[in-house]
């Protein structure tokens, strides 16, 4: 039996997570800002077979050292982190504005930074990060730019994170999706491409049994990021919307 700590428990994808975690009968401790919201995720938890279910209303965004000790108290120690905090942000206010461009930074990267620091030194041999960053930290784009920033510097802090941890036999995945079919997303015209919520929660589960270092979900990503990737800045700046 697992102890799962879920940060930014009532995001869609963490939801799935939980789910497949519950059904195995792990114990899961959940943490978000919505109290109404997340007392239905703890209650659907505990009705799919969860060996005990904890939670606490915080905002990650602010200072989160008391109620990462009280989580970690609660499970009695942590297996497996998912970190599944981030917000889209509007480009139309992130491109003009550097108040609404903070925002998107402080809670997709310098939040996400600081929680992961406070929680790094508490894990043990054999516990796993698993941290949500997107397909958009692989290349800036004209769209969303201080989106993609966001996950590339989360990227960045993870492959170092990972380097540092693994002398104590502590993972660090960095799951990266395409485009997921979330209320963060639901302003955005479907294709093809979108992927659900259970399916995205599936590779990352399967990521944290495995031992991955950096998972695109759903795989053909690698394949179209790879591409991206190495097209040379001058037809990237011609392809980029």
């Amino acid at each position: 039996m697992k102890r799962v700590l879920v940060l930014g428990a009532t995001s869609a994808i963490a939801q799935e997570a939980a789910r497949i975690w519950a059904g195995r009968g792990d114990s899961i401790h959940l943490i978000a800002r919505n109290a109404l919201r997340l007392a239905a995720v703890a209650e659907d938890l505990r009705a799919r077979g969860a060996g005990a279910v904890t939670l606490a209303v915080h905002d990650l965004d602010l200072d989160s050292a008391e109620v990462l000790a009280e989580a970690f108290a609660a499970l009695g120690g942590i297996d497996v982190v998912l970190l599944a905090q981030g917000v889209l942000g509007d480009p139309a206010e992130t491109d003009q504005s550097s108040e609404a461009a903070a925002r998107v930074l402080q809670t997709n990267l310098v939040g996400p930074v600081a929680l992961l620091t406070r929680i790094a030194p508490l894990l043990k041999e054999g516990a796993c990060i698993a941290a949500i960053s997107s397909v958009a930290g692989d290349r800036g784009r004209a769209s969303n730019g201080v989106y993609g920033a966001s996950k590339a510097g989360l990227d960045a802090f993870l492959s170092a994170l990972r380097n540092r941890l693994c002398k104590r036999g502590v993972r660090v995945v960095t799951i990266k999706p395409g485009f997921v079919d979330t209320p963060m997303t639901a302003h955005i015209r479907k294709n093809p491409l979108f992927a659900s919520p259970g399916a995205v929660a599936r590779g990352i589960v399967r990521a944290v049994d495995g031992n991955a270092d950096v998972v695109y979900l759903p795989f053909f990503w690698r394949f179209i990021m790879l591409l991206i990737r190495t097209l040379p800045e001058r037809l990237f700046k011609r392809l980029s919307p």
